[in-house]
């Protein structure tokens, strides 16, 4: 029996396409390393080597170390620089990043699904992929009216051993649960990084508002629909 319900966020919760996001983020976070006198598309591409790193993860050390680790030795980055690019990226998840809300299409059903989920007894997780620090998720989560005391776990890159597709990042987050796979539906809109939690035996809900399946599969196989009837679906239960 489902007792337990995981939630993505981009493009889940969170209605706004990925090229969206990503263009508007990245634009914002190169002025920070503009500031720090780095060569800001250096360091972007430092980024991306870093997240890359952190998806290809194989648990022997957080994706937060994985992250840092990597993006230090492609910028040749003493501890000291490290030390203060990491304290400025925090510092501008926290701030500037919170505009990034513009491009975002308002709606009030995370604000209203997650609380009547934990009222019915339900466990609610944020199995966002674990790219971002916690302060970066927090802000996000504030877009929605939400905040991380309204979830039993939320995944970020200072928790998180592993990413999605990898099945052991809900491997991961079940064991810490203490849930089994058949007690958990895993709602998402990525149909690679999300509906594969299906192989564990995870139940699965295909956001279709901002839908991202770059192989095509055939979405009719998944329960699918937009997030007003997802959150139809769940009170449903």
């Amino acid at each position: 029996m489902i007792n337990t319900v995981l939630f993505d966020l981009d493009g889940t919760l969170l209605k706004v396409t990925q090229e969206a996001f990503v263009g508007t983020y990245f634009g914002k976070l190169k002025k920070v390393f503009e500031r720090l006198g780095f060569d800001a598309d250096l360091a972007i591409k430092g980024v991306w080597i870093g997240t890359k790193a952190m998806i290809t993860n194989d648990g022997a050390m957080l994706n937060h170390g994985r992250f840092w680790e990597s993006f230090t030795k492609f910028m040749n980055l003493s501890d000291e620089q490290r030390k203060i690019a990491e304290e400025s990226c925090d510092a501008f998840y926290i701030g500037e990043f919170d505009s990034v809300k513009e491009i975002v299409e308002p709606t009030d059903v995370p604000a209203r699904l997650i609380p009547a989920l934990r009222d019915k007894g339900y466990t609610v997780v944020l199995a966002t992929n674990p790219l971002f620090p916690e302060c970066a998720v927090t802000t996000r989560l504030n877009w929605l009216g939400l905040t991380p005391s309204d979830f039993a776990l939320i995944t970020h890159y200072a928790n998180s051993r592993f990413c999605k597709p990898n099945l052991d990042y809900f491997r991961e987050v079940t064991e810490k649960l203490g849930k089994s796979a058949r007690e958990c539906i895993m709602v998402g809109n990525n149909t690679a990084e999300d509906m594969v939690a299906e192989a564990l035996g995870i139940d699965t809900f295909l956001v279709t508002n901002y839908m991202e399946n770059d192989s095509g599969v055939d979405v009719q196989k998944y329960k699918n629909g937009s997030l007003e009837d997802l959150e139809a679906y769940l009170m449903s239960l």
